[in-house]
């Protein structure tokens, strides 16, 4: 494979020579498509992560190209080859296609996106990027974000292009800017969101030039919508190694304009070390919450982690004895939860169940270490509701002191709590409690129409539910009937 730089190494080792032949051998569609982009006198190259993450061994079904095609012509090629065609990123210069193939006897479906070469940049008012198409690749690399994301492979021919050290850098791990970084964090803002990302996908580190360009230009990003930004956060939280770039994220300042709750949580410590640096214990807990995961990564167990004392700066007391309290924080940090995540555009339902946790993440410690009643058991599980998992996950997570013994009481009082959970739930189908009697029951019982009083009265039979537990119908219609006298004459 020649490389068409050379100034860069002369030959690929052995393992990356592999590396890339293997990704030319298991997409066959890279060389089906690119001979159709050659007879209609257009290039086609293979590029950025799909190049980076087949020599880091790494490459799924989702494939990238670039050429020198206008998107127009790109959809005419791949109109009649495709199995499905979607435009949504066109006016970006970027047509998506899915297709089917079969690779030696599987068949894998694609995720192919076919980008224009271009360039991109915003003004310091806009939100959106200029895009001026480009007419050669090297140009195309330069404005990638990233030197491990500006290598190519030019197809057919295979010829291998790195014209800013990408190889070098991918070898040394470490993120650096084709450009500088300046120039690049200019073209889009989002690129430090970005290099933070791949920080802890990757498990790179940063260069000192780009760490300081993200300092000296954070306010930059507050010119990008959130939705992009919410998306960098979600891939940085759903990575392999979070604190990483979470920790680039408020070491640079970016934190302060995208999460300004997650470095408000670096409180000083008083003198006599009493109180824990709550920052450090978040992103404690946030790991111990991801390795608990039993089926992937869970972003709104993530989020519920990384967020579930936001409260405590806020409700800070320094009391008499010397000790630091924060009452309720758990309550003002499911407010600061829901405001933070609709400020980063999140799903009204992602927003209700991280907030919701944070909520929750308390309670299992409201009931001490004591004998847990039927009752206190039904509610806890009643407000959990389709979170219960969840919140175990989060409460066993948020034990983090270094006293084995007290850690270990903790674990051994979760077990105790489960297993109460466990029994009653064999027992009396918890995750559906509801009244021993339904609305219209009451109503029949009564002899009343349907409004206020029928659910004042589904409202008593719940409590009655889960404080004693299932009644048999006779029981129910008695203590119904005991309660509708008690409420007087009704208009």
């Amino acid at each position: 494979m020649p490389n068409a730089n050379e100034d860069t190494p002369p030959a690929l080792s052995q393992v990356q020579q592999r590396a890339v032949n293997e990704l030319l051998r298991v997409a066959p569609v890279a060389d089906d498509l690119a001979r159709r982009f050659q007879e209609a006198g257009f290039s086609l190259a293979l590029v950025g992560g799909s190049v980076r993450d087949a020599l880091l061994g790494r490459l799924g079904n989702d494939l990238d190209f670039t050429t020198d095609a206008r998107p127009e012509d790109v959809l005419k090629i791949m109109r009649p080859w495709a199995d499905a065609v979607w435009e949504v990123g066109i006016a970006f210069g970027t047509v998506g296609v899915q297709k089917q193939a079969r690779v030696g006897d599987v068949d894998r479906c694609f995720q192919i996106e076919v980008t224009t070469y271009r360039s991109e940049a915003y003004d310091r008012t806009s939100r959106k990027p200029e895009v001026s198409y480009g007419d050669s690749i090297e140009e195309d690399l330069v404005r990638r974000d990233f030197t491990v994301n500006a290598m190519a492979v030019a197809l057919p021919r295979m010829e291998f292009v790195d014209p800013h050290g990408g190889l070098d850098d991918l070898a040394a791990r470490v993120l650096r800017t084709p450009g500088t970084p300046e120039e690049s964090f200019s073209d889009d803002p989002l690129r430090m969101m970005r290099a933070a990302r791949f920080a802890a996908q990757l498990d790179f580190e940063v260069a000192p030039e780009v760490v300081a360009a993200m300092k000296g230009m954070a306010e930059r990003i507050e010119i990008v919508s959130a939705e992009r930004v919410r998306d960098e956060l979600n891939k940085l939280i759903l990575s392999a190694h979070p604190r990483k770039g979470l920790s680039l994220l408020v070491g640079t300042g970016l934190a302060d304009r995208v999460l300004p709750e997650l470095p408000a949580l670096r409180l000083e410590s008083d003198e006599h070390h009493r109180h824990k640096d709550v920052y450090d214990h978040t992103l404690i807990v946030l790991e111990q919450a991801m390795a608990l995961e039993e089926d992937g990564p869970d972003l709104v167990l993530r989020l519920a982690a990384l967020l579930h004392d936001i409260g405590k700066p806020r409700t800070r007391r320094f009391e008499k004895d010397g000790r630091v309290s924060f009452h309720h924080h758990e309550v003002v940090g499911a407010k600061m939860t829901k405001k933070r995540m609709t400020a980063l555009k999140y799903s009204n339902e992602l927003v209700k169940d991280v907030s919701r946790l944070v909520e929750l993440h308390l309670r299992f410690h409201g009931y001490g270490t004591g004998e847990w009643t039927d009752s206190a058991v039904r509610r806890y599980v009643r407000d959990a509701g389709p979170l219960l998992s969840r919140l175990h996950k989060l409460t066993r997570s948020d034990c983090t002191t270094r006293n084995k013994r007290k850690a270990a009481a903790l674990s051994r009082a979760y077990d105790g709590l489960e297993a109460r959970i466990a029994e009653l739930q064999e027992k009396e189908q918890l995750d559906a409690i509801r009244p021993d009697l339904d609305g219209n029951q009451i109503m029949e019982i009564l002899g009343v129409k349907p409004g206020p009083a029928v659910g004042k009265a589904y409202k008593y039979l719940l409590e009655l539910r889960l404080e004693n537990g299932p009644m048999d119908h006779d029981a129910a219609v008695t203590a119904l009937k005991e309660w509708w006298a008690e409420q007087g004459p009704q208009g």
